[in-house]
């Protein structure tokens, strides 16, 4: 008859990995007696923690001052937080532009960065286009050529062109349809207004000039 104590392959392994579990679930770190979840407190100075932390930034020629969530993207902060709705979520996923803002001057799709990417930065948003109330040439020159239907893309059409007419500010000449085309090329329309947004592009650039 077989010896039932003596120790089976089986039972080697089972003994191994049961060995291992309780190893695993009662690992410690270096110095420290348990392994405690991390709270905002015990965070080095400069971190964030999972809970909202405060954001500090510039919005639309105004400092702001927000609590958000790490995780919190810019576009959510924007429109949740700051209720700054001019700024469209469509995609939400950096395909359509829809959500296109300036940071520091340069477009940015803000569904692709999160809130905490501009603490200490300069954001503009469609909202921030006008001058007290009076709409910039750009504007302007959109209604004049019909170049919005039904408004999804309009607000991140306006920003695209805008960081356009920016970098191209004090050259002395007026831009090319290439010009604009390349600046829009992200911008998704569904209504299809491409020629419009060109033109008006153009129409403003030459009133610059």
């Amino acid at each position: 008859m077989a010896d039932r104590s003596a120790l089976t392959r089986r039972g080697l392994f089972r003994g191994i990995g049961s060995a291992t579990v309780v190893a695993s679930c009662t690992r410690t770190h270096p110095g420290t007696a348990t392994n405690t979840p991390s709270t905002d407190a015990a965070l080095s100075p400069g971190e964030i923690g999972p809970s909202p932390s405060r954001l500090s930034f510039e919005l639309n020629g105004k400092a702001v001052q927000v609590d958000v969530e790490p995780r919190t993207t810019l576009l959510d902060a924007l429109r949740v937080d700051l209720d700054t709705t001019g700024t469209k979520k469509v995609c939400d996923r950096g395909a359509c532009s829809a959500c296109t803002v300036l940071v520091d001057g340069v477009q940015r799709n803000s569904c692709m960065m999160l809130a905490h990417d501009v603490e200490g930065r300069t954001v503009t948003t469609v909202e921030g286009l006008a001058d007290d109330g009076h709409l910039t040439v750009l504007q302007r020159k959109f209604v004049e050529h019909d170049a919005l239907q039904c408004g999804f893309c309009t607000s991140g059409m306006l920003m695209s062109c805008s960081a356009l007419l920016q970098r191209t500010a004090g050259r002395g000449s007026a831009l090319s349809k290439e010009e604009v085309q390349d600046a829009i090329k992200g911008n998704l329309c569904r209504c299809g207004t491409y020629p419009h947004v060109i033109a008006a592009v153009l129409d403003a650039s030459k009133e610059r000039a």
